[in-house]
């Protein structure tokens, strides 16, 4: 029983991920200077300001870059990709400055594949990683699902439940499955 204990506390603390699942370092995230702490050592960047609130997920963090003043909410989940793809710099989420996010935001940089009709999905792997990226001062509403390869451009708005499946204008509003411009702010 102890040995199982300490592998846990082990994978735990040196795994490039955080949630719930992962209690010995998810208990952190409810004191503001623990969180800011162990955040700034499993994020590839995590601003001072930020927040990655109990009961959200990160797996790859050191993929992940979070900018000044965002919170990541409960039930959001960023899922980067340890591959870098074909240039080297794809499977990362960047998301910049001000961005605002509702709770259960995913946002994922690959797929499986289902390109090869004669065999079961799960044996094709994943897809080519594609980084998305959260431009300065955009809002994410709750429960949004921002796919591979998107960009959410500066200031734009996407609306709660979308589906974004390509990226979004800048100073522009976005919803529905798939996400569709609704005008310009």
């Amino acid at each position: 029983m102890i040995k199982e204990i300490l592998s846990k506390y082990k994978f735990d603390v040196r795994s490039d991920r955080l949630g719930p699942d992962c209690p010995f370092t998810h208990w952190r995230l409810y004191f503001k200077k623990k969180m800011v702490k162990i955040c700034q050592e499993k994020f590839k960047k995590f601003d001072q300001s930020a927040e990655f609130r109990a009961g959200a997920y990160a797996v790859y963090c050191s993929k992940i870059s979070i900018g000044e003043n965002v919170i990541i909410r409960p039930n959001c989940m960023l899922f980067a990709e340890p591959r870098d793809g074909e240039d080297g710099k794809q499977g990362r989420i960047t998301i910049e400055n001000d961005v605002m996010m509702g709770s259960g935001v995913h946002i994922y940089v690959s797929n499986h594949r289902y390109d090869i009709p004669n065999l079961s999905i799960i044996k094709q792997g994943h897809s080519e990683p594609k980084s998305v990226i959260l431009k300065e001062g955009c809002w994410i509403g709750a429960n949004v699902i921002i796919l591979p390869g998107v960009v959410v451009g500066r200031n734009a708005v996407v609306g709660a439940g979308s589906i974004v499946t390509r990226n979004v204008e800048d100073n522009c509003i976005y919803a529905g499955n798939p996400a569709m411009k609704i005008r310009e702010i």
